[in-house]
């Protein structure tokens, strides 16, 4: 009976350590089949509080979801999730981003997953006339710190061309326009809406501003992953699901 015993609890013994080494096993695959990604609260396109995270999140999601992988995204201000991406860290990459020759040096970018107007709020009793760039240089014109906008007017607060005055985010850049401190601000037309209609702050002065007609360019969005063989695997994964989904209807969908 004692070596039926111990035959018994030996077998059990057995059998538990399979169990966990299968779970564990099963743990690290699931593990391995999540994409983590950082962004941003920049509503409608991504946010903690967003139906689906996001109109953004829900392409990347979709995407990832395509070719049999999870998304896991943390938000953060928006120089700490670009941050966190630039050095060691759990997190592949980072989106929304705009690109320009600066952040393609730096990042590997993925195919595009949306994109937006941008353009200028402007104050509705002074509307600006502008139809080029060389028109904006008599203007201190609003823009958001580490924000990428066009390319053309980045080089020109680069150099010096441009005057800006630098807000921590969009809704202190619309709050600085309806003051009357500058007279344009830049922002994506969709994410001025949201503002308008969703921010406190920015519903009590809505009535004071306007969306500019002209725009400063259709923007696409990307993913900007980390310049790393980790990182190239993750893109190639992303561009293949992007492939596999039609982007246009996942965004209108998450936009509604």
């Amino acid at each position: 009976m004692d070596l039926i015993r111990r035959f018994c609890l030996a077998f059990g013994f057995a059998c538990a350590l399979a169990c966990a080494g299968n779970a564990s096993a099963k743990a690290e695959a699931g593990d391995e089949k999540t994409i983590r990604l950082t962004s941003l609260d920049w509503p409608p396109y991504s946010g903690a509080e967003l139906k689906q995270r996001g109109a953004t999140t829900a392409v990347v999601r979709a995407a990832l979801a395509a070719m049999g992988y999870k998304l896991e995204v943390k938000f953060f201000p928006w120089s700490r999730a670009v941050a966190l991406v630039n050095q060691p860290s759990d997190f592949i990459g980072y989106f929304p981003e705009y690109t320009s020759p600066k952040i393609a040096d730096k990042f590997l970018l993925s195919s595009p997953i949306g994109s937006g107007p941008l353009g200028f709020a402007q104050i509705r009793k002074h509307p600006v006339q502008w139809k080029t760039l060389d028109d904006l240089q008599a203007y201190r014109i609003g823009v958001v710190q580490d924000y990428v906008n066009a390319d053309e007017f980045d080089r020109r607060i680069a150099d010096g061309r441009q005057m800006v005055d630098v807000a921590r985010n969009d809704t202190q850049n619309l709050l600085k326009l309806a003051s009357g401190r500058i007279p344009l601000a830049v922002i994506d037309q969709r994410v001025f809406e949201f503002l308008s209609r969703h921010d406190p702050a920015i519903a009590k002065i809505r009535h004071k501003l306007d969306f500019h007609l002209n725009l400063l360019e259709e923007k696409k969005l990307f993913i900007c992953f980390r310049r790393s063989a980790e990182g190239e695997r993750v893109r190639d994964i992303v561009n293949a699901g992007l492939k596999r989904i039609d982007v246009k209807r996942v965004m209108a969908e998450a936009l509604k």
